[in-house]
């Protein structure tokens, strides 16, 4: 079965140790040793989720030596934030009617502050 791109993204998003990982990888290129650091598990486990990463296009995985640098590939974050910001517009929208509502009957509730 073949998966959307966006789909992919997520997924691999939905890790909290993926995250912290791309989030180390905003300050630039680490290798896989100094990608394990502050985790609590092997190598082979950080490699793994680095799998899931780079196939989801998230990062890129080079070979200088015996040096594995990883660095971040922020595109499909773009197409993620696209599709996330569609709803925050959804929800801003319904918050404000929502809002407004309230205003509407606490001057109903309480008609002497309309004036105020």
């Amino acid at each position: 079965m073949m998966t959307d791109q966006l789909s992919v993204t997520f997924a691999a998003l939905a890790d909290p140790t993926r995250r912290a990982i791309l989030q180390e990888l905003t300050h630039g290129e680490k290798s896989v040793t100094e990608l394990a650091a502050p985790f609590e598990m092997t190598l082979p486990a950080i490699s793994k989720h680095l799998k899931v990463l780079s196939k989801a296009g998230l990062i890129e995985r080079g070979r200088e030596a015996q040096w594995r640098p990883c660095k971040l590939r922020a595109e499909p974050l773009k197409s993620a934030s696209t599709w996330i910001e569609q709803y925050r517009a959804f929800w801003e929208e319904r918050l404000d009617r929502l809002d407004d509502y309230l205003r509407d009957l606490q001057s109903k509730e309480n008609p002497g502050d309309a004036q105020k």
